[in-house]
Formats: C-alpha cells, structure tokens, sequence
C-alpha cells in the first residue's frame, strides 16, 4: 500500500509541475515526446477524466486496478490514431466534457460496474481525448515519441487518481463521503468545461 501511495504521490508532483520545467526539450524525437506528455497536462478536462479514471478503478478493486486504466491508455491511442490520420470525428469538445461529468458522477455514486462495462465506458470516452491529442500533434515532431509522451502522462495521472482513490479508502467510515465529494466536484467542474466557465 505504501508504494501505491509513493507512486501517487510521484505523479501528481509530475502533474503540478509547471511547463516551464520542461522547455529545453531538444528535437524530434525528444521535443515530440515533450509535446505528447505536457498535452494532456494541459487543460483541466483532460487532467479530471484521467484522475476520475485511476479513482473509479480504485473503488472498483480488484483486477480492475489495471483493467480500467489500460483500457483508457488503448482507447485513447485508437482515437490519437485516427486524430493524426486526418479522421474527423464529431462532438469532441462535447464528449471530453461530458467524460468529466460521467466519470466524476460515477465516482461520486460509486456504482457497481461489471469489468466489460466499465472498460467499454472509459474506452468510449478515452476516444474523444486520445483524438484530441492527435489532431493537435505537432506537425515536426515524431508521432511515436509523442504518442509515448501523451500515454506516459495518462497513466501518471491514473496512477495519481489510483492512489487518492486508495487512500480515501483508508479513512474508514469518511471515504464515502470524501468520493462522494471529491466525484461531485469533478462532475461540477465538467459542467464548467461544457457550458465555457472553466
């Protein structure tokens, strides 16, 4: 458990890090890293969807510790995939929103989500950002460095909503009701990101 927490804790100091920290990034392959990891860093939508991931996975126990995580990571570079080949897709501002309300709501209920529902669930939604991250690329940097750099800072902040939701569970008779605060602010703020307030 206490290595669960470490690695939390690494990755939200990864995560708060300003960009500054990582402006000497080089060329290709080392700038289009740089430019995949700092992406989905870089806005509030992306960095609640994936924390409210790890935490849903946490809840939900078991092989799904990983299970739900991974199917994010697969999912979003499907969407990145098809973002870099060119391939429209509709409503994605629409449903990267909408991941943020969903995910933090089912965080905040802490429903009961069989294996397939919950990976298809996360998967659908990894969709809509891992296409935002690839429509976006930069055109002069390496696609695969970036692709690694953008999966790298995905399962950080996983790995960063896997260890709040882990420690949350520690508290005893309180966890319930600091997920069910900690999803309503995640779903709230993914109101924010919809209607242009955040």
């Amino acid at each position: 458990m206490r290595s669960k927490i470490s690695l939390a804790s690494a990755a939200l100091t990864v995560a708060v890090m300003p960009a500054t920290a990582f402006a000497h990034t080089g060329a290709g392959g080392a700038s289009g890293f740089m430019h995949g990891f700092m992406h989905p860093l870089g806005g509030p939508d992306h960095i609640l969807a994936m924390v409210a991931v790890g935490a849903l996975a946490a809840y939900l126990g078991g092989r799904l510790l990983w299970l739900v995580p991974t199917a994010f990571v697969t999912m979003m570079v499907a969407g990145g995939l098809v973002g870099t080949a060119g391939v429209g897709l509709p409503f994605i501002e629409l449903g990267i929103a909408a991941s943020v309300i969903v995910l933090g709501l089912l965080v905040a209920l802490q429903w009961s989500l069989p294996a397939i529902g919950a990976m298809a669930l996360v998967g659908f939604f990894a969709v809509f950002h891992g296409h935002a991250h690839g429509t976006e690329m930069p055109a002069d940097v390496s696609g695969l460095q970036y692709a690694l750099g953008f999966m790298l800072a995905t399962a950080l902040l996983h790995a960063a909503g896997l260890g709040l939701g882990l420690g949350t569970s520690r508290i005893g008779a309180r966890s319930r009701l600091a997920y069910q605060t900690g999803g309503a602010a995640m779903a709230l703020a993914g109101v924010g990101i919809l209607t242009g307030y955040l």
